[in-house]
């Protein structure tokens, strides 16, 4: 039976399931950021792009994929063809396995962004949130999520509770995105939970303000 448009091949509480069987990385990188997208916050983003019609019959991208939840997800959601990209020969290993258990077909290239060229319909992306080392992480990804993409959906630290951060940073993201050739549609707020992972951190588990760009190149 064909799947008419916009006809859910999951619901959002059934991906974030999926998502959340899958594995990561068992010794993260953090010069890389290797923290894991939450299976909740994937699935939310995935299902914004869903409904907006980003997805379904598209082909998705997912930059800085790590193990792969986005691209998988994407390809869940009924996406066309979906493709993962990350710089770590691991990272790249994992995704394959997480793709092959959820039964998807996602096309995973080892490549740093930088040299990594195509084009799609759309980008979604948990890129580095420069904490660790390269505060401007961000911001190589965002650029290149606007030369392949026509809409791009990507996670960015958010600011600091009280600091005015929240407005500073948009403010900042926003005008780069329309230095690249892009356009915000729409800002949401999320939190993204770390958990415990790496020697430095003093808690079980950390949230952080993020802000999901939901970007259209003109």
């Amino acid at each position: 039976m064909s799947i008419r448009k916009n006809e859910r091949k999951l619901t959002k509480k059934q991906l974030e399931i999926v998502l959340s069987k899958l594995k990561v990385p068992e010794k993260p990188n953090v010069g890389l950021e290797q923290y894991a997208i939450p299976s909740s916050l994937a699935a939310d983003i995935l299902n914004i792009a869903f409904v907006a019609g980003d997805v379904q019959g598209k082909t998705v991208f997912d930059l800085g994929c790590g193990s792969g939840r986005l691209a998988i997800g994407a390809s869940l959601l009924g996406a066309a063809k979906a493709v993962g990209v990350d710089i770590d020969e691991a990272s790249i290993k994992l995704a394959k396995e997480n793709a092959e258990a959820a039964g998807v077909d996602v096309e995973f290239v080892l490549n740093d962004i930088a040299d990594f060229s195509g084009e799609c319909d759309t980008v979604v992306q948990n890129p580095p949130f420069g904490m660790r080392g390269n505060k401007n992480a961000d911001r190589a990804f965002l650029a290149k999520a606007l030369e392949c993409g026509k809409r791009v959906y990507s996670l960015h630290r958010g600011g600091y509770e009280g600091e005015h951060g929240n407005e500073r940073t948009r403010d900042f993201l926003t005008r780069f995105a329309e230095q690249n050739g892009g356009r915000v549609l729409a800002v949401k707020e999320f939190k993204f939970d770390v958990p415990y992972m790496f020697k430095f951190h003093r808690k079980p588990k950390v949230s952080y303000n993020v802000d999901l760009f939901v970007i259209e190149r003109v």
